[in-house]
């Protein structure tokens, strides 16, 4: 299970990417945890779009346990409506 940070902010962007990038070469099948998800900035949406996107480019399983409601908002502030990282998050 790919757990995602407390903060997924600017300041942890690349911290982030390496992790997932290590991750994701040592498992077909993810299982994304967003529940210690506090705070996410617009590069933070960035970042998961661009993860979900990548992992799908490279033919991963990915199952999202959605249930931090921060990153639900963040995506309707942000007027994201056609993505493919809606079909995970449910927003």
């Amino acid at each position: 299970m790919f757990k995602l940070p407390a903060e997924l902010t600017i300041a942890k962007a690349e911290e982030f990417k390496q992790l997932l990038m290590e991750y994701a070469e040592n498992h077909d099948d993810i299982v994304i945890d967003d529940t210690a998800v506090e705070k996410i900035d617009t590069i933070g949406v960035q970042l998961i779009l661009s993860m979900v996107t990548y992992l799908t480019s490279i033919h991963k399983s990915i199952e999202w346990q959605c249930t931090a409601s921060v990153i639900k908002e963040s995506i309707e502030k942000l007027g994201i409506k056609d993505s493919i990282l809606l079909q995970y998050v449910n927003a």
